[in-house]
């Protein structure tokens, strides 16, 4: 009889010991993400800073900004296959290893060329990381501890995405940018120590293959479009404004700018991509995106939406700290302070989406979210000048943060709502890669609005004063190419008060420009969004709709 019941009193023991490894390894996963995620916005802070620290120009500043996402864009889907299957801890264990390297190598950056390099391979291990804990979490857990599951890993992300900024902004104010990035490794090494005790490897051996010829076609594609939108103001849009060299051979078109010839290779890439993953397709060949799921009107309009949505987020948060340096002189810490209403407001608003989305819609709660986000751009767009600090800022980042929040959060489920349960993962993929599309496109549209209107602007402005033209030409010359940060030492420097006086309108002036620009793609976004249709609504091209927790993978 005793048998029995010590097999009857240790069952329930192996079953709390197994959903107490589950729970930490949800943990660990959980950290792993929101490592990736607050390193893709914590730049923003700290971009001033290394501005200061390694002479960057303005362009330089988007590359480090750009880079990351865009690789991470390109490379999500067919690390994820691959993850897939050679194991998904394997996976994620290497891309914290990668990361890890990455963020050493920044650290450690002399220059602005080996941190754009060192920020393209932290978008590998992202890349890595990311699919790896998603697909895990997917397999690790089933109904409702599934959702439970996802409820956890997106407030631990979220929370961590609110508070890394501000903790990133300490630790440069402190220290110095490089510690933000060193800090990387002891966290890498206790999460590494923690997916090898508690993270089950999970594989899916039904995959038939990566697609690298579509990684590499999207990542060539997307980093011809970015380097010609970023490179536009300073080698010209058509006509060349200075030389420019391939290695030790000169451009060989003397009268053409490389930059429309960067923007028509995206292009042609790009469009090279879309045959190329339709011919693989109909060999039953894996591919990045399946053609067919473009045919769904509410996932391909919902990609869009989302995509435009990270335009507006990362040009917004690319420029403001500019802004607040240059005229403010602002540290790391209070420009971490002058962003925290953004992450507050998202933060409080994901919970509320979802209660608001079981009685609206989630349709209407991303249409309600982009209207808050254009009214809270166009407005600071509208009221900022030299004279506004973060305080005068902190009420329209606060309403930009709800109105992301709620469009954000119900985003995912609008775009997956109808889409077959057997390529659930692949759309999911596919929407993260439009976000951060989304953002390095952002960046580099934004921040050229930016430069260019700094330039102009500073130049008709000092065009009106006594300054002689030498002098004038210099000062223009160094507040766009310091991204605008000269302005601060124009406010130090004693004899430069028409100068600094001049650097602090333009820098209004041209911050106002990039809102203005950045109010216009959110509007577009709220335009894309009126077609979205309500969750399970029919129309002739659905299949099954998924359910919840499929939506979640």
């Amino acid at each position: 009889m005793s048998a029995p019941a010590t097999a009857t009193s240790t069952s329930p023991d192996a079953e709390r010991s197994s959903r107490r490894r589950r729970r930490l390894a949800l943990v660990i996963m959980s950290l792993g993400v929101s490592l990736i995620v607050v390193d893709a916005t914590i730049v923003n802070v700290l971009i001033p800073q290394m501005v200061d620290g390694l002479g960057l120009t303005t362009d330089d500043a988007q590359w480090v900004t750009s880079s990351y996402p865009m690789v991470f864009a390109a490379l999500l889907i067919p690390l994820g296959r691959a993850g897939d299957l050679v194991g998904r801890r394997r996976m994620f264990l290497l891309g914290v290893a990668v990361f890890m390297a990455a963020s050493l190598l920044a650290a450690a950056a002399p220059g602005g060329t080996s941190l754009v390099a060192a920020r393209a391979l932290q978008g590998v291990g992202a890349s890595m990381i990311m699919p790896a804990t998603l697909s895990t979490v997917n397999a690790m857990f089933t109904g409702r501890e599934r959702a439970v599951a996802f409820g956890i890993w997106g407030s631990l992300i979220g929370g961590m995405a609110a508070l890394g900024p501000l903790l990133g902004g300490a630790i440069a104010t402190s220290l110095s940018w490089r510690w933000a990035f060193g800090i990387n490794l002891p966290l890498g090494l206790a999460l590494i120590a923690g997916a090898l005790a508690f993270m089950p490897e999970t594989r899916q051996p039904q995959v038939r293959g990566v697609d690298w010829a579509g990684g590499a076609l999207a990542m060539l594609g997307m980093g011809a479009l970015v380097c010609g939108i970023i490179e536009g103001p300073w080698y010209g849009w058509w006509t060349p404004l200075r030389p420019f060299g391939l290695g030790p051979f000169d451009w060989p078109l003397g009268g053409l700018s490389p930059v429309p010839v960067a923007l028509f290779l995206g292009v042609v890439l790009l469009a090279a991509l879309a045959v190329v993953e339709r011919a693989r397709s109909a060999a039953g060949r894996p591919v990045m995106l399946d053609p067919a799921l473009l045919r769904i009107a509410s996932f391909r309009q919902g990609n869009l939406t989302a995509g435009l949505v990270s335009v507006g987020e990362l040009g917004l948060l690319f420029v403001l700290p500019l802004f607040l340096v240059g005229v403010h002189g602002d540290s790391p810490l209070q420009i971490s302070v002058a962003i925290l209403p953004l992450a507050v407001g998202a933060f409080l608003a994901g919970p509320f989406a979802g209660r608001l989305a079981a009685r609206r819609g989630a349709h209407q709660v991303v249409r309600l979210g982009l209207a808050l986000e254009v009214v809270a751009v166009l407005a600071i767009g509208l009221t900022l000048t030299a004279t506004t600090g973060g305080w005068g800022l902190a009420p329209w980042m606060l309403t930009y943060g709800v109105g992301l929040g709620l469009a954000s959060a119900q985003l995912t489920s609008v775009c997956l709502a109808d889409v077959p349960p057997a390529h659930a993962g692949q759309a999911s993929g596919t929407q993260s890669t439009s976000r951060q599309l989304g953002a390095a496109l952002g960046i580099a549209l934004i921040g050229t609005v930016f430069a260019t209107g700094l330039g102009r602007q500073m130049a008709d402005r000092l065009e009106r004063t006594a300054l002689p033209a030498d002098r004038q030409a210099a000062v223009v010359h160094e507040l766009r190419k310091s991204a605008g940060t000269y302005a601060r030492d124009l406010h130090r420097t004693p004899g430069a008060r028409i100068e600094a006086q001049a650097a602090g309108e333009s820098l209004a002036a041209a911050t106002r420009d990039a809102m203005l620009a950045t109010s216009a793609v959110l509007t577009l976004g709220l335009a894309m969004s009126l077609r979205l249709r309500p969750d399970g609504a029919p129309h002739r091209e659905e299949s099954d709709p998924m359910t919840t927790h499929e939506i979640g993978a």
